[in-house]
């Protein structure tokens, strides 16, 4: 088998339980998954491409995802999350982050990476908090 350059979008949403997934791919086939955590759902996107790419002998791995998620949904379900603070913190404009948020823009390819690299290392801060007794 070889491994094939195509990229797929891929939709992600939030829900109650987790994460899902849908996409469109290019063979007029469309994919549906879920996962209890982004890994997972990843794991299991790469597992449904896989089967539909093997009988074209061909595989991909995660490289080959492009993954698109809704900032509206994201900032719906994390309440706990200041958009005026990540925008501060991440130099945005807090209005512009504000038209992300409510569907009125979208964010280029470039500002889409500079929102994740944000709330990645706001995560990695939180996770590196210790409980106190």
């Amino acid at each position: 088998m070889k491994k094939t350059n195509t990229k797929f979008e891929i939709q992600v949403e939030i829900t109650n339980t987790g994460y899902s997934a849908y996409s469109n791919i290019a063979f007029g086939e469309t994919i549906f998954t879920t996962g209890d955590n982004i890994t997972e759902l990843i794991d299991h996107l790469v597992e449904s491409l896989n089967l539909l790419l093997e009988e074209r002998n061909q595989y991909i791995d995660s490289s080959n995802l492009i993954l698109n998620l809704d900032f509206k949904q994201f900032f719906d379900f994390y309440k706990v999350l200041n958009a005026k603070y990540l925008a501060e913190r991440i130099g945005m404009n807090p209005s512009l982050l504000s038209q992300y948020i409510n569907g009125k823009k979208l964010p280029s390819e470039k500002q889409k990476i500079k929102l994740l690299h944000g709330l990645n290392t706001i995560g990695n801060e939180l996770i590196q908090l210790k409980y106190f007794h």
